[in-house]
């Protein structure tokens, strides 16, 4: 081993809907987790990688510290506690624009009660209020970022990399997410039904890719399934005339091509699948199982 190569997994942590997955994104330097206003729309680990000539990040996004409903947000909090085992570092993330919240106290109870090396980072401080940033102590480092702007990043990075211990390249330096294509392009169509739909829609949404073909033309073929809980969901969905489903699958069509670097077809269906969300067999098709 390389003893002056450094490595190490850096988790996100905090309440929903402080910007994690766009922070990560923006660490990583392109989309690989979908992004929404919607809290909990995170609801997998997410691995980001990060390489430079002398290091290697593995940065974990993880659903959001919250009090769950239903079995879904169970096995979501779960796989958030799940993170710190294996776990270099954790940052966690508060939103500059509103300050400090019960949930994020809670939060940070779950984070120092696991004993690992913390930098604060208040993300959003492009829209921050004033003297927020005093409200943070005890914690190793706090650093002031915008994932939208990319201020303070590079500061951040830089101390990241300082904190990591020396370790082995896990991944080949081109690669930014050790998660599936198929994983992120169902990803990919779900922000955009989340995007497109009403309240009561967002949570009871999964989809499933059912084919994911390259064809002689050098075009990607993609056949999805978007399920919900009732048929009033699918009606939502599919819209007067199915043009809100022509828009979401317009849309998620976008970023699929950015993603694959080729022209793509996507067919979008929606079927109903009553009450998933409590369903450990339907968690687990849909990929929400229990983080093992």
């Amino acid at each position: 081993m390389n003893n002056s190569f450094k490595s190490g997994f850096v988790a996100l942590i905090g309440r929903p809907n402080v910007g994690k997955s766009s922070l990560l994104n923006a660490l990583v330097g392109q989309k690989i987790v979908i992004t929404s206003e919607k809290p909990q729309t995170t609801r997998n680990q997410l691995r980001g990688i990060t390489t430079g000539m002398d290091y290697q990040i593995v940065w974990i996004d993880t659903p959001g510290l919250h009090r769950p409903l239903h079995q879904l947000g169970e096995n979501m909090v779960r796989s958030t506690h799940a993170v710190f085992s294996g776990t270099d570092l954790v940052l966690w993330i508060l939103d500059a624009s509103i300050g400090i919240t019960d949930d994020d106290r809670r939060a940070a109870e779950v984070i120092k009660a696991n004993q690992l090396p913390i930098f604060g980072v208040w993300n959003k401080i492009d829209i921050k209020n004033a003297g927020v940033a005093t409200e943070i102590t005890d914690f190793k480092k706090v650093f002031e970022v915008s994932a939208v702007t990319g201020a303070g990043l590079t500061n951040l990075l830089e101390a990241v990399v300082a904190d990591l211990p020396a370790g082995p390249q896990y991944y080949p330096a081109e690669m930014v997410t050790d998660h599936p294509e198929r994983f992120i392009v169902a990803e990919f169509i779900r922000e955009q039904v989340i995007r497109y739909t009403q309240e009561e829609i967002p949570h009871s949404v999964a989809v499933t890719i059912d084919q994911m073909t390259v064809r002689s033309n050098n075009r990607a073929y993609i056949e999805a399934v978007i399920y919900v809980e009732r048929d009033t969901q699918k009606g939502i969905i599919i819209g007067a005339k199915g043009q809100r489903l022509k828009n979401i699958g317009s849309e998620a069509r976008k970023s699929i091509e950015e993603l694959l670097e080729m022209p793509v077809f996507l067919n979008l269906w929606v079927k109903v699948r009553k009450k998933w969300r409590n369903n450990q067999a339907a968690l687990k098709e849909f990929g929400y199982g229990d983080e093992e």
